[in-house]
């Protein structure tokens, strides 16, 4: 196992989830429920499962698109919903 990519990849998911609005479902479903472990198996397991869906297009897609092409797509789409946000058309 390549241990510097898994503490890079852990760490840089666990800094972009932190806050985000899975953590606040999370917390959400927790309160209403009072089932902190029902929740956090069921978040868990959705978690994982749209991790490995992400991974495994992206191991088909890198095949026939570099990586950098794909850096470019991902950039522009960000920047244009940032603007679409910003001018409230989002």
């Amino acid at each position: 196992m390549d241990w510097k990519l898994f503490a890079t990849t852990f760490g840089a998911l666990f800094v972009a989830e932190l806050g985000d609005k899975t953590q606040l479902a999370c917390m959400l479903m927790t309160a209403k429920s009072g089932k902190p472990w029902t929740v956090f198996v069921a978040s868990a397991l959705a978690l994982t499962l749209v991790s490995l869906l992400g991974v495994m297009v992206a191991n088909v897609v890198c095949q026939y698109v570099s990586p950098e092409i794909i850096k470019k797509i991902a950039a522009v789409g960000f920047v244009t919903i940032g603007v679409l946000i910003f001018f409230d058309k989002f």
